[in-house]
């Protein structure tokens, strides 16, 4: 069971990658967690992510390619994995086909005025990385409720103070979504073309969403 989470930024794709992964048995690949952690031991990876993740640019290809071609090999990728954040352009998407093959795409698509909302307010946990998200909001038939902790601030977890991502304020999300459209966007055509795209309109918070993208993943069982 190999799946691509294709999405913009904010849109939950780590959300719901790391409640179904655990439920099937196979890893939750983040390359976003896996430069956030170089970052904070500031590797010389990280300090070369640190530059592109502060002005909004993506991280070159042939860096992301290697941590990525690093990980799948790991013992806990051997029933299969989620790929989170990768790949987010073409030519990522084309080095992926030849490191391995991919079951399906889950393509997640939210109204852009209320991923900029959900994004602004994701708070996480600066000890354990656990995310929240503190709006409420409502448009339509869409209702996203927050995901809050039971004490402002504070990681139900363990404790951690909660803090906003530089790249979670509005200015940089807005860019952020910019580099989305023009780079990782026509990945859609790619994989529509390949047969591989299930698209997912998120309508409500996880509790509502990830049932119905379990129901499909279990279908490559």
């Amino acid at each position: 069971m190999r799946f691509v989470f294709l999405g913009p930024p904010g849109v939950g794709k780590g959300t719901y990658a790391s409640r179904v992964a655990p439920i099937l048995g196979i890893a939750h690949i983040s390359t976003g967690d896996i430069f956030r952690e170089e970052i904070k031991k500031e590797t010389e990876l990280g300090k070369k992510v640190k530059s592109y993740l502060e002005s909004g640019q993506l991280v070159p290809d042939e860096i992301v390619i290697e941590v990525l071609k690093q990980r799948i090999e790991e013992d806990d990728c051997k029933k299969g994995f989620i790929l989170d954040g990768f790949p987010r352009t073409i030519k990522q998407a084309e080095e992926l086909d030849k490191i391995t093959k991919i079951d399906a795409v889950i393509n997640i698509v939210l109204d852009e005025d209320l991923l900029v909302k959900k994004i602004s307010a994701r708070r996480i946990c600066r000890n354990c990385g656990k995310i929240y998200n503190i709006a409420d909001i409502r448009k339509g038939e869409i209702h996203l409720p927050p995901i809050a902790p039971k004490k402002e601030g504070i990681c139900d977890d363990c404790g951690g103070e909660l803090y906003q991502r530089d790249d979670d304020k509005e200015e940089v999300v807005r860019e952020r979504l910019n580099v989305y459209y023009e780079q990782t966007a026509p990945l859609i055509d790619y994989y529509k073309n390949k047969g591989l795209i299930r698209e997912i309109t998120v309508t409500g918070g996880p509790d509502k969403m990830v049932p119905v993208i379990l129901k499909i993943m279990k279908e490559y069982e």
